[in-house]
Formats: C-alpha cells, structure tokens, sequence
C-alpha cells in the first residue's frame, strides 16, 4: 500500500522548481470551496498533485490536479482552512493575479484497469483528474460529502458512471444516493472483490478506517492505495 500525504498546515519538503503564473480563474463551487485556474506548463499523470504559494519565497502547500492530462489549464480544487498557511488568501485571488505552482508530482496515479475511487469532499480531485483523463472505464466511484452541494463534479460522473456512481450524504436525503458516510455504505455492501484496486482519497480518519473495512472484507493489502488530505 502506497500513502500520500496533503496539508494545509504541517511542514514539508519544498520543491526547488516553483514557477510564476497567472490566476486564468477562479469561482466558488460551494461554501468555502473554490476550484483555481490557470494555464498548464508541465506534463504530469493524473492523480498527481502540485505545490502552489502566492510567492517563491513562501512556504508553498500541496494540492491535488482535477484537470485532465490533456487540458490546456491546470485546476485546483480547495476548501478554505480559517487558520490555513494559504487558502484564505488563495481564495481571495483574481484572474491575473500570480501564483507560483511547481510541476505536478507523487505516485497516486490511475490506472485504466478496474478500480473503485472512494472520496471524501474535495479529496475528489484526482479522480477527476484521472476520469477527464479517459480512466473511467471499469470505475466504481464512491463519494462523501455533507450537503447536496459538496459533490464536485457531479454533473461529468453522473452520466458516464450511472450506477457506478454513488453519493454518501451525511446531512441530506439525495434522490438515489445513500445516507451516511462512505464507511456506512462500504460496511453494508454484501461483499467486496478482491480484484479491483481501491483508491481512497479524504481525510484520514475516512482514509484510515476504510481501509480497516475493505482489509476485514477480504482486499487485499496491497491493493489499496491511500492519499491523506489534513
């Protein structure tokens, strides 16, 4: 099993190789969640992630690419952490403003065979990084998030997933989507094949306890690869 860890507030390794760019957009998508824009100048594999800061002389934090591997723009999805070393500020850019990104980086990368993504909140950026990349093919994708509006790119799943596609809402009934948290729903499934790899990406008590579940069910250990997001 492979882990990778993101925050927004512990130390890590800096990159040496951050670039200037230009903030191509920016927009809300729900409360405190923002999805940044601007323009590619790297090749990376999708699940990959990037360090980002607002100067080559900050401390820069990391994030997970959505964009697809063939998208002329880099997007970044974030929710705003109040005492965060960036998002506050990140939030409040305009299109114009500088950034400085480094290339894309990590080892949380897809995989065109069959695989279950299993996502909390905006740890769904690199599925879809990896789905606008052509990977959808034999995925099941399983989603947590609070409120009806906390399931990020819903609209591009929906119809290419179907039923492969379920939303776990915590707060909310959803028309088809099951009530609770994604380790509720992965608990009552009458069985798991040990075939598929699953990748989970969120924070890590989903990441951590749904680990715990599909291991007691029979997967693999070492066909299940996790991403922390602090």
């Amino acid at each position: 099993m492979s882990w990778t860890v993101i925050t927004e507030k512990g130390p890590f390794m800096l990159p040496a190789n951050l670039k200037s760019v230009r903030v191509e957009s920016i927009r809300e998508m729900a409360p405190q969640v923002f999805i940044i824009e601007f323009k590619k100048f790297f090749n990376f594999e999708a699940g990959q992630i990037i360090s980002l800061s607002l100067s080559e002389h900050l401390e820069p934090r990391m994030y997970s690419i959505a964009s697809g591997e063939r998208d002329n723009n880099i997007q970044v999805l974030f929710n705003v952490v109040n005492d965060g070393h960036l998002t506050p500020a990140l939030s409040c850019l305009k299109p114009g403003d500088a950034i400085w990104s480094s290339p894309g980086f990590g080892k949380f990368t897809g995989t065109c065979g069959e695989a279950w993504w299993i996502a909390q909140g905006t740890g769904i950026a690199p599925f879809a990084s990896m789905f606008r990349s052509g990977q959808s093919a034999s995925k099941t994708l399983i989603h947590g998030g609070r409120h009806a509006d906390s399931f990020y790119f819903s609209d591009e799943f929906g119809p290419v997933l179907n039923d492969h596609y379920v939303k776990c809402c915590t707060k909310e009934d959803l028309p088809g989507g099951f009530r609770g948290r994604v380790t509720d729903y992965l608990e009552q499934l009458s069985a798991l094949s040990p075939d598929p790899l699953y990748y989970l990406c969120g924070s890590s008590e989903m990441v951590v306890e749904s680990r715990d579940i599909l291991i007691k069910r029979g997967v693999p250990f070492r066909k299940i690869v996790g991403e922390i997001y602090f």
